[in-house]
């Protein structure tokens, strides 16, 4: 059986679709499986996985720019024809956007597996889907596309399994990090693709401090592109200078956070990684889910508002207050605290109720 997967992106949204893979390659070992997915950071995140044949690179973002572009449209008329060519009996569509539905149509495969309408991103995709499986769109975003896998009789029940493949290279670097500060480092990722995600970097460089202070552990900010300001912020603002700039490719902050004492972010493609990688975690969730997206071990902390109303089914990429991520210092520290000591006690199940940590009126 040949069967495309279509994950486009972003780097959460490909890290949340790593279990079906595993799932889908467990129970077909001899399928052909190929992914679709937007050329960039989320792909390379793909590269080398053992468990795909075949990764098909799109150039989704550069065909919008210069649509009506000749040598565009060959490029488009060239990636379509190599999808119709591969022939492939069905398509698996994580996405729920009329794009990632349309790339499995004009692919021309007859067998097109989607969510049910209502828990799509964009409904009008459902035109496009030959089946349609219901699913909880309020349930972590792992258990949903897991449905889809099951669907075709995969076994979903297997401990959750991110396959990707690190090269030595990767795990040099990683060591060379623990080496710089005595094996001892926690993560921060003070970014955010929304500004909605954003908690200060004043926060961020408090805990760096107390990290240091309290347990004698460093920290290493982490930043994607055009975040480098607000990652040079955390380092500036702490008082024992305990936090320093970390430039990573996705691959060696995957590598790094699978040996890091902690991680401490928002609902960003870093955290979704360090989850992977089974790091500590402490989650700072403002505008989004975290019962949708957040982590999934049991003994990780969410820090999250309770006492406002406008957070419910929120999703707001611009906000006039931001009220939901103004969160005490000391109500992110509690969480640091209780996540280090569940570490210490070497608990790592997964897929029970998360810690929480609110802040009150």
């Amino acid at each position: 059986m040949r069967i495309l997967i279509v994950k486009l992106g972003a780097i959460g949204d490909v890290v949340h679709t790593l279990p079906a893979l595993a799932a889908l390659r467990r129970t077909m070992p001899g399928s052909h499986i190929a992914w679709a997915v937007e050329r960039g950071g989320a792909a390379k995140l793909l590269q080398g996985s053992a468990y795909l044949d075949d990764l098909i690179e799109l150039d989704l973002r550069g065909w919008r720019k210069s649509l009506m572009n000749a040598e565009t449209q060959t490029a488009i008329r060239k990636a379509m024809a190599g999808l119709r060519n591969a022939r492939f009996d069905l398509s698996l569509d994580f996405q729920g956007l009329l794009k990632s539905a349309m790339v499995a149509r004009l692919a021309r495969v007859p067998r097109r597996i989607g969510f049910a309408r209502e828990a799509l991103r964009e409904p009008a995709s459902a035109m496009m889907l030959t089946e349609r499986v219901a699913v909880d769109d309020g349930d972590h975003v792992i258990k949903k596309n897991l449905r889809l896998a099951a669907h075709l009789g995969c076994d979903v029940s297997a401990r959750y399994e991110f396959p990707i493949a690190l090269s030595a290279d990767d795990e040099r670097f990683a060591g060379e990090q623990l080496a710089r500060f005595d094996g001892s480092v926690a993560i921060l990722n003070p970014g955010g693709g929304w500004p909605t995600k954003l908690w200060g970097a004043d926060g961020f460089a408090a805990i760096a401090d107390r990290l240091w202070e309290a347990y004698g552990i460093r920290s290493v900010v982490t930043y994607g592109p055009g975040e480098e300001e607000l990652a040079q912020s955390v380092v500036n603002e702490s008082r024992a200078n305990a936090a320093v700039m970390l430039d990573s490719t996705l691959k060696q902050l995957f590598a790094l956070a699978g040996r890091a004492k902690l991680f401490i972010g928002g609902d960003t493609g870093p955290m979704h990684l360090a989850a992977a990688a089974h790091t500590p975690l402490v989650a700072i969730f403002g505008p989004t889910s975290s019962r949708r997206n957040g982590p999934f071990a049991a003994d990780d902390v969410v820090i999250e508002r309770f006492d406002l109303d406008c957070r419910t089914d929120c999703y707001r990429r611009s906000c006039s207050h931001t009220s939901c991520m103004k969160i005490p210092v000391e109500t992110v520290w509690q969480g640091v605290v209780r996540r280090l000591r569940s570490a210490d006690c070497g608990v790592r199940n997964e897929k029970r109720e998360l810690p929480v940590l609110s802040v009150e009126r």
